[in-house]
């Protein structure tokens, strides 16, 4: 580039030294002390995309004729070869492209009109994040030649979009997955722009400073995917407007700094209608510290998935296995939390825990183990909307279960129990320690594991010192080792 420029460069993104910039100036300018200024020698205007997919998937060299074993190139990585004609037949013609990735290779625009059409007019999937387009009139030149599109990366480049005139009909009519985190886009140019996208499924706009401004009409009806992450200015307010997208199954809102929510359509034990069709959230790294956020996620009529690691809710307790039962009790649809799938077992365990944790707060508030006289009050039902549902499911708690209780220290009172095999003489005596809130249905089943005999064949009693020949059948399941009184020191009796 030669050191005088034309005023067109004005807007263009360039590289200088490894960052990327915006030229705002070109000129003469006199000598300045301290200035700021660059010279074109040294500044990177870039390369069309037709000459950055040559550099990066054409071979470097020509083959010798003798040679049986070559080097080539594929992305920037060299690959040894055996059988280097058929290679090379593959791999120079440019128009079997497919999947490319021009990351950090400096595209400046499409170049010849009608050469990307022309060289590679089968590509379906574009990583172009981190280059120099400057504008989206850009990303439309080389779009319109690219007929099957339907994957699209454009992160980390500064563009500019239009805020009135929608894309052109046609040139993303196969697009299923767009990203364009970190190109400073607005939420209405999303919309605006969103008329020609009329398939997309998948839209990411992390770290956007978005603010949701209106909702989507007759744009973004198929998405299934978005992305919000890192867009701190939402708040729950602005989560209504996307809230009846039709289509929408995951909802990415990782550090956005949301602390609540709240579906006013829905009471006590009742769905919302907003978001019909969510099935996976995400709420990692928020402010999220009250149990009612909880609560009113179990509103949603479809949600099975949840993340919502590091924030004060999880991380404030020393517990988190006791959380994450809490967690998995008052969402009752929840089938997977933090990735990790809720086996029907470990569901179980958690409401029966839930129920019997919150259980002298209920009778506090007016609930009873006789259906006619169980009346918790509002506050009660507003803090514990499932617990209801829970007695009815389960029964409500009765007062042996109750006596000791201590919420947030479930699990933290261990057992050292000696554990006998009086039908099974060729078994040693073990010990073991379990917590004293440990069902005797999840005794049977770390038993049954252990000894490699079905549950329903185990039958369990104990001992104890304080009561010399007298032997106590546990005989209820979904009862702990504490309601039975089980002590340090007693001894588990094992038969099948």
């Amino acid at each position: 580039m030669n050191s005088t420029l034309t005023s067109d460069v004005i807007g263009r993104r360039v590289e200088v030294n490894g960052e990327h910039a915006t030229v705002r100036f070109s000129g003469i300018v006199p000598p300045v002390a301290g200035g700021s200024f660059i010279r074109p020698n040294k500044v990177n205007f870039g390369v069309d995309f037709l000459t950055a997919i040559k550099n990066r998937y054409v071979l470097e060299d020509e083959p010798k004729e003798e040679e049986t074993e070559q080097i080539v190139i594929i992305g920037n990585k060299p690959v040894e070869t055996i059988g280097f004609d058929s290679v090379i037949k593959q791999q120079s013609q440019l128009s079997k492209l497919q999947d490319v990735s021009l990351r950090n290779c400096a595209v400046n625009g499409a170049g010849d009109k009608g050469g990307i059409a022309k060289t590679c007019p089968n590509i379906r999937s574009i990583d172009l994040s981190k280059n120099l387009l400057s504008s989206w009139e850009e990303v439309i030149d080389i779009a319109n030649q690219l007929k099957h599109l339907e994957v699209l990366n454009l992160s980390e480049n500064k563009l500019t979009f239009p805020s009135s005139s929608p894309s052109p009909t046609g040139t993303f009519s196969m697009l299923k997955v767009l990203v364009l985190n970190r190109t400073e886009i607005t939420w209405a140019e999303v919309l605006c722009c969103a008329s020609g996208w009329p398939v997309l499924e998948k839209l990411y706009l992390e770290s956007n400073n978005i603010v949701i401004s209106e909702r989507p009409t007759d744009v973004l009806q198929t998405v299934k995917l978005l992305d919000l992450s890192s867009n701190q200015l939402i708040d729950e307010n602005q989560l209504f407007l996307i809230a009846y997208l039709p289509r929408l199954e995951q909802l990415i809102l990782s550090d956005i700094g949301i602390s609540s929510i709240h579906f006013p359509d829905a009471g006590i034990g009742c769905k919302t209608s907003m978001f019909p069709s969510l099935q996976y959230l995400v709420l990692n790294d928020n402010q999220i510290a009250q149990w009612s956020f909880m609560n009113e996620l179990d509103k949603l009529q479809s949600l099975h998935a949840l993340s919502c690691t590091r924030n004060p809710l999880t991380e404030g307790s020393k517990d988190a296995q006791t959380t994450r039962q809490f967690i998995i009790a008052r969402i009752g649809q929840l089938r997977t939390l933090n990735k990790c799938a809720i086996e029907p077992e470990e569901r179980r365990g958690a409401e029966l825990d839930y129920r019997k944790a919150f259980g002298n707060e209920w009778k506090k508030a007016g609930g009873h183990q006789d259906p006619e006289k169980n009346r918790p009050n509002k506050e009660f039902l507003e803090a514990h909307p499932r617990y209801q549902a829970l007695c009815l499911k389960y029964g409500a708690p009765e007062d042996g279960e109750l006596k000791t209780q201590q919420p947030f220290l479930l699990r933290n009172q261990l057992l050292t129990l000696k554990i006998k095999y009086p039908n099974q003489l060729d078994q040693k005596v073990t010990e073991k320690q379990l917590p004293e809130s440990m069902t005797v249905q999840k005794v049977k089943g770390l038993l049954s594991r252990l000894l490699k005999v079905p549950v329903s064949e185990l039958l369990l009693s104990y001992e104890s010192p304080k009561m010399p020949g007298k032997e106590i059948e546990l005989e209820n399941d979904l009862q702990s080792l504490q309601f039975y009184s089980v002590e340090n020191g007693d001894c588990l009796l094992v038969r099948w």
